[in-house]
């Protein structure tokens, strides 16, 4: 081989070689590049890509649990959850446009929603997107019949439920409500949060290729576990009782800012019904009744009628006797007493003198009786709610002792309460309040300060309890779906604040108050009845003037007082008549809740000699009698008869047995067919006396029967009756006649106070 034959052999060999280099190389970048994006797969992207598998692999669904539902005392139900489903789609398995637009159509049929929004939803790029929730058995069984007629694998249902309150508005700003989600919004929906939602379960099902269900036996599920329940403090009758009366109350005294009251049971804490009108419907929470504030939204748009919305939503929610701040009046009177005796810097039998006025740091602070009331004990000045007795015993007392006791009785904190949203109150500063004598005067008889609802009932219970401030609570306890007692809520005793000597001491000149002091209105024969009245004025809130002419009536009673068990606070916030005191519209409110709740617990009356001798009796039934032994059996009764008609025997009666009637009352013997049952005007009788009320109804051919105060008793007058005047009624029958005392006011404007000098 010749010598340039050698050289093209080694070149050639050369060559070769260094393409076997470059291709070995090659292959080994292209091998490591393999190796480090299996790397990136499989570990460093594994969690990725193991969900992506699971996704086109698995189908999981959401169970939703059952929310708890609420009971109250006696285990009526007040919220509870019923069945639904919630309808969904999954996206990536329809198979075409044909069948997304039969999806849309037809769901929007059966359900009301959208065939555009159906549409969006088709075009997701995912396996779950609900078309609605909460859809009744009825829609969904409709929504079945779809998905089997069309074999549609995208189409299915979930179970889910929707909140049910029973009673509508009932208790709605105590028990509260759910969002679509089924989250507590307000009361003790919110609350208990947790303890009712329960936890969500789960199916697990395998999908084919195509997307669709694989037979039962691969599918897995994980049940939902529903929410525990709750048994509340509250009592269904006496919440509707409270709540009738209430709202009686806010249309007669055209209450302009809402009315609340709580019952308690003074001895441990526990709220038996609390109680805001106007309140919401729980069903539909966002509903506005109020035709003012709705024609007030009608004027707005955009984000200036979403915002007012909000704020009206927000109104409607509030629940007053936890939120709302408010200067107590002579209702603090009790607090007052109370201090003053367990200090001792009182004798209940020294005298004090009432001129109309005191002078305190140079400033003339008025009395609210014209004149004064001259000599008085302490009993007499807190029966009269003598401003000058108790801005007396505020001096005596002391900054420094007033501000002790009112954080020994709560009211510089919360409660505790559970309930969110609540107040602490407004108290003076300790360093203010110590040297401060007017600040000391005027808070001796309840104003310039402010306390909750909440924390005045659980003061004043402290005061005649025993001495103990209990902690307020509405949950008794947490059960479970088999009455499986979860845990207990028992009565909390925070603290002794007085003496139980004090204590009864107190309750005993509170019984006087009822019986012959400014809560003359709250008496009910049979019963020991202690309690307070209250008017305070709104002194931040003033006219276009400047005069703070916005008043809150209240009355805080209980009962039986020789051994409180419960009480009852009532505030009127602005209400609008002619007078406002506390005496005259806020207790006899309070006295008719007494008197349907006292015999609904078990308290029976306890009538003196003179009390049964003026009670009424009921009207025994003569009908089908002869005309002469039905005479003789109502004078045997006590009542007067009086014939109608020329036949023998008594073919109607009016009033009916059985109903209630005076002593002498007259009661109308039909005994022809035609003379049966007629009607009449009914007379207006407001404004006067017993005697003068029952001579012009008789005169009318009606019967009085007297509720409320004594008539017997001085400066007691007529007030609000039934039938109305003017109404028309059957002859004989009778009208109800609520009779008040003419009560003194116990408000005195502190805005007024005026310098002596």
């Amino acid at each position: 081989m010749s010598e340039q034959g050698r050289k093209n052999t080694a070149l050639a060999g050369t060559m070769q070689r260094r393409m076997m280099f470059l291709l070995a190389l090659l292959v080994g970048v292209c091998f490591l590049a393999i190796l480090a994006r299996l790397f990136q797969v499989q570990i460093l992207q594994h969690d990725y890509y193991q969900a992506k598998a699971i996704d086109q692999q698995v189908r999981d669904t959401t169970v939703a649990p059952r929310r708890g539902t609420i009971y109250d005392r006696n285990n009526i139900v007040l919220a509870m959850s019923a069945s639904t489903e919630t309808v969904y789609i999954a996206p990536k398995s329809i198979r075409n446009q044909e069948e997304a637009a039969l999806i849309a159509r037809e769901l929007s049929r059966i359900l009301g929603v959208s065939e555009e929004t159906i549409l969006k939803k088709t075009a997701a790029n995912n396996y779950y997107e609900i078309v609605k929730r909460q859809v009744t058995k009825e829609l969904a069984d409709e929504v079945r019949l779809l998905k089997k007629e069309h074999n549609l694998a995208a189409l299915a249902l979930a179970e889910d439920s929707k909140r049910y309150y029973p009673y509508g508005s009932f208790a709605s700003h105590i028990i509260g409500f759910t969002n679509i989600d089924g989250k507590g919004i307000e009361g003790i929906e919110s609350y208990y949060d947790d303890v009712l939602v329960g936890m969500p379960g789960r199916i697990i099902s395998a999908k084919n290729a195509k997307g669709t269900d694989m037979p039962f036996r691969y599918e897995q599920m994980i049940s939902a576990q529903h929410g525990y329940n709750l048994v509340l403090t509250l009592d269904e009758a006496v919440q509707h009782f409270i709540e009738k009366h209430l709202e009686n109350a806010v249309t007669e005294y055209n209450v302009q800012n809402r009315a609340t009251a709580i019952v308690m049971d003074v001895n441990t804490g526990a709220i038996l019904a609390m109680a805001t009108k106007p309140d919401f419907d729980l069903n539909d929470p966002r509903v506005i009744k109020d035709e003012a504030l709705l024609a007030e939204l009608a004027q707005l748009e955009g984000e200036e009628y979403d915002k007012r919305q909000m704020e009206i939503w927000q109104s409607m929610w509030r629940n007053k006797p936890i939120v709302d701040t408010y200067e107590p009046g002579s209702v603090f009177k009790i607090v007052t007493t109370s201090i003053a005796l367990e200090q001792g810097v009182v004798n209940p039998h020294e005298t004090f003198y009432c001129p109309g006025y005191k002078i305190v740091a140079g400033r003339r602070i008025s009395c609210w009786k014209a004149g004064g009331h001259g000599s008085q004990d302490l009993l007499k000045g807190l029966q009269n709610s003598c401003n000058p007795v108790f801005m007396e015993l505020g001096a005596r007392i002391g900054g420094a002792a007033f501000y002790q006791y009112a954080e020994a009785l709560g009211l510089r904190h919360k409660t505790g309460i559970d309930l969110y949203g609540e107040a602490a109150g407004i108290f003076h500063r300790q360093d203010v309040i110590s040297k401060g004598q007017v600040e000391v005067a005027v808070t001796a008889f309840g104003q310039t300060f402010k306390v909750t609802p909440i924390q005045m009932i659980t003061a004043i219970s402290a005061c005649v309890n025993g001495g103990k401030l209990m902690q307020p609570y509405l949950v008794s306890k947490i059960v479970d779906d088999e009455g499986n007692v979860i845990k207990d809520f028992e009565p909390v005793v925070k603290r002794q604040v007085i003496s139980e000597e004090t204590s009864n001491k107190v309750a005993s000149m509170l019984e006087a108050v009822v019986a012959n002091g400014t809560g003359r209105n709250a008496y009910i024969k049979g019963y020991r009845i202690g309690g307070k009245t209250g008017t305070s004025e709104k002194i931040d809130e003033k006219n276009e003037q400047g005069v703070a002419d916005k008043r809150i009536s209240s009355f805080c009673g209980f009962a039986p007082a020789d051994n409180p068990q419960i009480a009852i606070l009532m505030i009127l916030d602005e209400p609008q008549v002619g007078q406002v005191t506390g005496g005259l519209i806020a207790a006899p409110v309070v006295r008719k809740m007494f008197e349907d709740i006292l015999p609904y617990l078990g308290l029976m009356p306890q009538y003196t000699e003179e009390e049964l001798a003026s009670l009424e009796k009921s009207v025994p039934d003569v009908t089908a009698l002869p005309v002469e032994k039905a005479r003789a059996t109502l004078r045997e009764a006590g009542f007067t008869p009086q014939v109608v008609g020329q036949g023998t025997e008594v073919l109607e009666q009016v009033p009916r047995a059985a109903l209630k009637l005076a002593k002498g009352g007259k009661v109308l013997l039909y005994t022809e067919l035609e003379e049966t049952s007629y009607s009449a005007e009914v007379p207006d009788v407001r404004g006067l006396s017993a005697e003068a009320a029952g001579e012009k109804l008789s005169r009318a051919g009606f019967n009085l029967r007297a509720t409320g105060k004594d008539i017997t008793e001085q400066n007691v007058t007529a007030g609000m009756q039934f039938p109305a005047a003017g109404d028309m009624a059957v002859v004989g029958s009778v009208v109800e006649v609520e009779f008040i005392h003419e009560a003194e006011s116990e408000w005195v404007a502190v805005s007024g106070v005026e310098n002596a000098g």
